[in-house]
């Protein structure tokens, strides 16, 4: 059953601008344009951005509130305190503000305190940024966590994750209790030394490795922009929301989020609020150590809408403003740099020792003098603050409500994109998508089994609407690309589900994570050259880590890539990439087992999945491979041993196990009990009940052979202490495919020769793993020629 992909054009923006960049002049308290055109449109739908919203109630209605406030601020800044401020309900909320940050910085280190461990100087800078965007600019709820429509938070430096944990606690998220914020860095807690979204809601994504929560943040607001696109109409919006992200210097100097920053800017993520942490300040030192770029200057160049301020003083309004521009700007990403002060209220502040670790007594003791706190006790939360921060998280109820209602409009107007829509949000399926993969049969063309893996994704496609992704500039090659459902582009095309990344492997991989984890029922692919996984390493780590179920689709699989030689030909990706966690590695043999490698993948959308895939063709589809048994990991594809157990068996994959099939059936010829083993997917495997693992691999069948292209590192544990390793040591050679692999020895010659003399050695109890090199001359080929 397919489901249609409709095409709708994007309904005109809420609010328009036109201007360049601006920059905060904190002396005036006003924002300075680089151009002097502004021009702020709004049409008759009202926006639902906290931010512009003047018909939130004040909670200082309630007397008993008020009142509570006005002493707790006399006692806190008795030099700033006025009759007039206290009546005056602005006054009276910017100092509220102050305080609550206050609050928020004794948290942060009595939580380091505790724990003695932790970074709390960025945490410490960055207090009035994160206070504001979850008290006054986000849109969240409380009751349902993942609603779909909530504004989106990264926090790419994730070593400041205690800015993150206490404003989850403080707006009552009930994954960060207070007991929580004790037990930082603990094992099993919630609260661990990076942010991981595994662990705790309100969490997006696990950040860590900086930079890659840069990336992260596009994909989410790419898959704002796409679905915004696809199923918004004139008259109602079911998607619209902003992404929110938190960067620091060393994020900014990581080269993925360069990639990820030009990305954003060449898509117009106008969505997408990027804000810089200037402390100057890393582990090592200043970073006029290693830095001297100006970084607005980098960032207007990839064309983003830049803004700096001064927040060194901690001023709100600065900050404020800088987001209403952001809100404004329908044209381009927003890049807030907001200078600050690491480690601020310590005496370590502004150098690179407060960037972790605890404070001394008397640092600490000086710390609770300058906000008067000297007699509260650790970990204590003024009672009014939880209050405080309950105003937005009840705003966000309401939105959620109301988009509720704009949902049920939606479909009683619009019941067949809203149908596609709904199925999309809880990752729902349509119940038999997966007879959609193409049936493969001996008599089908040959292919390569990137080939295959071509047709499967476009066969997935009609029926998959939330099938998305791209290439790093191989699309082509890698045969990943989408056929007549457009390229992702605004405003040409935001519809698009093909995306161009570039030759940008590390992005693309961080991105893809973003998408997969955005909620929005996408399912992501994103491939390139088996080599080149080197570049998006971490990404794909964080994938198996955050479990998001990106599907990596990499091909030139081997040396059998030919000419290109070493530089190009994978030998020890297949065992660097297996070592990965929850990671399932596929390398099919033929169409039947690629498609039954996309089946697993589609199925399993809490993993991701990588498929390893041939440039050149296989002989044809092996007979006796299944795709049904892929998801198994390794299965029996032929035998003729009938009751007997074998005499020896042969264990391949990819483009080797037709080598296999072929030296298989020449042994048979010749009487020797013969069972060949397809290991498509180690890990799938190694989870199959012992029972079954011994029905394939037999523990008494001693001699076994395997044999794929890569490196032999891990095969022992299959092959076992009398088995032959096949493989390759080396960095691979440039020459036509079929002599590459003459030289390896990859032929059904050689394998059959190296299982004969295994045939006719003594069983001992000592290991031969044997790397084989042998130089035979060219003859039958079971590959055909490259396209």
């Amino acid at each position: 059953m397919a489901i249609s992909n409709f095409i709708v054009k994007p309904f005109p923006p809420l609010f328009h601008i036109q201007t360049n960049n601006y920059r905060y002049d904190y002396h005036t308290k006003k924002l300075a344009l680089k151009s002097n055109i502004v021009c702020l449109k709004t049409n008759n739908i009202s926006t639902t951005s906290p931010l512009f919203d003047q018909s939130r109630p004040s909670l200082f209605k309630d007397k008993d509130y008020k009142l509570s406030w006005q002493e707790e601020v006399k006692r806190a800044y008795p030099l700033e305190i006025s009759n007039q401020n206290l009546n005056d309900d602005e006054k009276l909320q910017e100092l509220v503000d102050k305080r609550c940050i206050d609050n928020f910085r004794m948290l942060i280190v009595d939580s380091v305190q505790h724990a003695k461990a932790g970074h709390a100087g960025m945490a410490l800078g960055m207090a009035e940024v994160a206070y504001f965007l979850y008290r006054h600019a986000m849109r969240y709820s409380l009751t349902s966590p993942k609603w779909f429509n909530r504004d989106r938070f990264v926090l790419s430096a994730g070593h400041g994750c205690l800015l993150q944990y206490v404003c989850l606690h403080l707006a009552s998220f009930r994954s960060v209790q207070i007991e929580d914020l004790k037990c930082l860095c603990k094992l099993g807690s919630r609260t661990p030394g990076h942010p991981e979204n595994v662990v705790a809601q309100g969490i997006e994504v696990t950040t860590g490795p900086l930079g890659q929560g840069v990336a992260n943040a596009v994909g989410l607001a790419l898959a704002e922009a796409n679905l915004n696109a696809r199923y918004n109409k004139p008259d109602v919006a079911v998607v619209d929301h902003r992404t929110y992200c938190i960067m620091g210097d060393g994020c900014s100097m990581e080269g993925i989020s360069n990639e990820a920053a030009s990305l954003a800017a060449h898509w117009k993520l106008h969505k997408l609020t990027l804000i810089y942490d200037d402390n100057h300040n890393t582990i090592d030192g200043s970073t006029d150590l290693a830095l001297s770029e100006d970084t607005s200057a980098r960032f207007e160049a990839l064309g983003w809408n830049t803004i700096t301020i001064d927040n060194s003083q901690g001023n709100l309004d600065a900050f404020k403003n800088a987001l209403i521009s952001a809100h404004c700007e329908t044209r381009k990403p927003t890049f807030i740099r907001v200078k600050t002060i690491i480690g601020k209220l310590s005496k370590k502040e502004g150098t690179s020792k407060a960037h972790h670790g605890t404070f001394d007594d008397d640092d600490v003791k000086q710390m609770k003098q300058k906000v008067k706190w000297e007699d509260r006790e650790p970990f204590h939360v003024i009672p009014m603050v939880y209050r405080e921060m309950q105003a937005q998280t009840n705003l966000g109820g309401r939105l959620e409500q109301e988009w509720h209602s704009k949902l049920n409009y939606y479909q009683n107007k619009y019941p067949e994109e809203a149908a596609e829509f709904k199925l999309l949000l809880p990752d729902g399926m349509i119940p038999g998508w997966e007879s959609s993969l193409p049936k493969c049969s001996m008599s089908d063309p040959v292919d390569s089994t990137r080939g295959y893996s071509g047709k499967c994704l476009n066969a997935l496609a009609k029926v998959l609407p939330g099938l998305i992704g791209g290439s790093a500039d191989l699309a082509s090659s890698n045969q990943a690309y989408l056929h007549n459902l457009g390229d992702f582009k605004q405003p040409d095309s935001p519809w698009g589900q093909n995306i161009r990344y570039g030759v940008r492997e590390h992005a693309m991989g961080g991105i893809s994570n973003g998408l997969a984890l955005h909620g929005g029922g996408l399912i992501p692919f994103a491939a390139t050259f088996l080599v080149f996984s080197d570049y998006m390493k971490n990404s794909v780590r964080l994938s198996a880590l955050s479990h998001a179920g990106v599907i990596y689709i990499l091909t030139h699989d081997s040396v059998g890539i030919g000419e290109d030689g070493p530089t190009h030909q994978p030998i020890e990706h297949l065992a660097g990439l297996r070592a990965i966690p929850h990671l399932l590695l596929f390398r099919p043999a033929d169409g039947k087992e690629t498609a039954g490698a996309y089946k697993v993948a589609i199925e399993n959308r809490s993993v991701p999945s990588l498929v390893a895939l041939s440039r050149q063709k296989v002989a044809a589809n092996v007979e006796g491979t299944l795709a049904d048994a892929v998801g198994k990991g390794g299965y029996i594809v032929s035998d003729n041993s009938e009751k007997e157990l074998p005499e020896i068996i042969l264990i391949g994959t990819g483009s080797e196990l037709c080598l296999c099939e072929a030296s298989a059936n020449v042994l048979r010829k010749e009487g020797t009990r013969v069972r060949v083993v397809s290991l498509v997917c180690w890990r799938l495997f190694d989870r199959q009940p012992r029972d079954y693992k011994e029905c394939v691999l037999p523990s008494s069948v001693s001699k076994r052979v395997s044999v794929e292209a890569g490196s032999p590192l891990g095969w022992k544990e299959y092959v076992g202490d009398e088995g032959i390793v096949m493989g390759i040591d080396d960095f691979g050679s440039s020459g036509p495919y079929s002599e590459v692999f003459n030289k390896y020895g990859f032929t059904e010659e050689n394998v059959t020769k190296t299982a004969k003399s295994l045939l006719t050695k003594r069983s001992s109890i000592t290991t031969q793993t044997y790397y084989i090199y042998i130089e035979i001359g060219i003859s039958h080929s079971p590959f055909s020629s490259i396209l």
